[in-house]
């Protein structure tokens, strides 16, 4: 009798641990589809994607751009703009499969300045600001590529290159700016305006 009771509770333990094991794998099973999908809704659209693509060349540079500043201060750290910065943004750029650039109605580098297309989002978006209306990131196209434009809005930590003059962007950081940018436009801006578009170009 002691041998029944004995392999009648070894057969419902048996029993119970495999409920528990179908019951954990199908839960599994959910949580992984439900995580797929959610995985898929993050940049599943083009402009999604762009700005994903935009985001992490934004996160690049910046990392590079305030370890140059904390190193070197603000005026030496315009080397780093003027001869990696662009070095870095290609590099993001062949490790994601995308053109990306940085373009302005009033650029630095001389090759920052916006085409006509750029400019007229450009132009749209501030008008859209002086109304204090959002900004949104607008996708053209063309027979083999998405071409995204997303809004580069100024910060103050941007302020002591592209602020006001000899108050913000200090004399010395002026100074350094004028001479290896003689021709630049960027200053004079305060926070919150639109300072450049990211333009994110990805093959269809």
């Amino acid at each position: 009798m002691k041998e029944f009771y004995y392999k009648t509770f070894t057969m419902m333990q048996k029993i119970s641990f495999v409920s528990i094991l179908i019951v954990s794998t199908t839960l599994l099973i959910s949580c992984n589809n439900s995580a797929q999908k959610e995985n898929k809704t993050v940049a599943s659209t083009p402009v999604e994607k762009g700005l994903n693509f935009a985001m992490q060349t934004k996160a690049v540079l910046g990392k590079a751009l305030m370890n140059a500043i904390n190193t070197k201060g603000t005026e030496n750290a315009l080397a780093f703009c003027s001869s990696k910065a662009y070095h870095l943004t290609d590099s993001v750029a062949l490790s994601i499969n995308a053109d990306i650039k940085r373009v302005s109605d009033k650029n630095r580098n001389p090759l920052n300045f916006a085409n006509n297309e750029e400019l007229t989002y450009i132009v749209k978006a501030k008008e859209l600001l002086i109304k204090g209306e959002k900004v949104n990131p607008q996708m053209t196209e063309t027979n083999t590529e998405m071409i995204g434009y997303y809004p580069i809005m100024m910060e103050n930590m941007c302020l002591q290159c592209h602020g006001t003059a000899e108050t913000e962007v200090l004399p010395n950081t002026l100074e350094k700016i004028n001479s290896i940018y003689p021709n630049d436009k960027a200053i004079g801006y305060k926070s919150g305006e639109l300072r450049g578009i990211w333009v994110v170009k990805m093959k269809k």
